[in-house]
């Protein structure tokens, strides 16, 4: 049952902090939906349709913006330009260096499709942070992991590629034993999960709480000091909703850091 579900079922039934029922406290339940409709043998939920409308904006938005490009940009070719320069700029040129320009688009794609997803937590209607949903961030990760693993071995050859991953530089021969099972397992497969699980961790205790104090803004409500303590609460929830929109911009800029230090990883020279 989700949020929008939950406060009517509350508000119908009188429920209110001195009313003698217990506060609908929200949890796992506001993670799971129910298919809205099916194609084919593919059901669609609300953050698969969510999913899919990001990715159209994000194609619709680039495409309206460079399909006929001018040497002096309209509005929308500037904004286009500022955030492609952005991420190109600020991330992936920091990051990998000239080298990495190729990387660009990739990069960008990811950046604003992660973004827009997160978005999505505070747009009427949809009110839900897809990246909040494990799977989407562990698909976008298993993409990074694979151009990184492609990249370590079409680079370096497989036993180069090895080495790149397992054999740090400038380290004692003697400590090696320890150190190259820790890089590997690290490298191969803590970075992929922890790529994903922060995306998703973030976005899960984000939309949780914003969830748990909007809910309690009605429960408070009541006939005496209801008023104040409702208030509180959805001044508290109001200001989770303005930090959420600074965490969703960051967890994207995070996202696509990590993928460019991982391809900067991967295309660096052989120790």
């Amino acid at each position: 049952m989700s949020a929008d579900q939950l406060t009517p079922l509350a508000s119908e039934a009188g429920c209110h902090l001195f009313s003698g029922c217990g506060f609908p406290a929200p949890g796992l339940n506001e993670f799971q939906f129910e298919p809205i409709f099916t194609i084919g043998s593919v059901e669609f939920n609300k953050p698969m349709l969510l999913s899919v409308i990001a990715a159209l904006l994000v194609i619709g938005f680039f495409w309206a913006a460079f399909a006929r490009p001018k040497l002096l940009p309209g509005k929308l070719q500037l904004v286009g330009e500022i955030g492609y320069d952005f991420v190109k700029r600020s991330i992936v040129l920091e990051t990998i260096g000239k080298k990495g320009e190729k990387y660009v688009p990739m990069l960008v794609s990811m950046f604003f499709f992660v973004w827009i997803m997160n978005i999505m937590s505070v747009i009427p209607f949809a009110q839900f942070p897809v990246t909040a949903a494990i799977g989407f961030p562990a698909g976008l990760a298993a993409v990074v992991w694979v151009t990184y693993m492609g990249l370590t071995f079409k680079k370096h050859g497989f036993v180069g590629g090895l080495k790149n991953l397992c054999w740090p530089s400038g380290i004692p021969g003697w400590v090696m034993f320890i150190l190259v099972p820790i890089e590997f397992f690290s490298n191969i497969f803590v970075r992929p999960f922890t790529l994903a699980v922060r995306a998703f961790a973030n976005m899960f205790a984000g939309h949780l709480l914003i969830v748990m104090f909007s809910i309690a803004s009605w429960y408070l409500l009541s006939p005496s000091l209801g008023a104040l303590y409702g208030s509180a609460s959805f001044i508290v929830a109001v200001g989770l909703t303005g930090f959420e929109l600074l965490v969703q911009f960051l967890q994207a800029y995070i996202f696509v850091m990590l993928a460019s230090s991982y391809i900067a990883g991967a295309l660096e020279e052989a120790h």
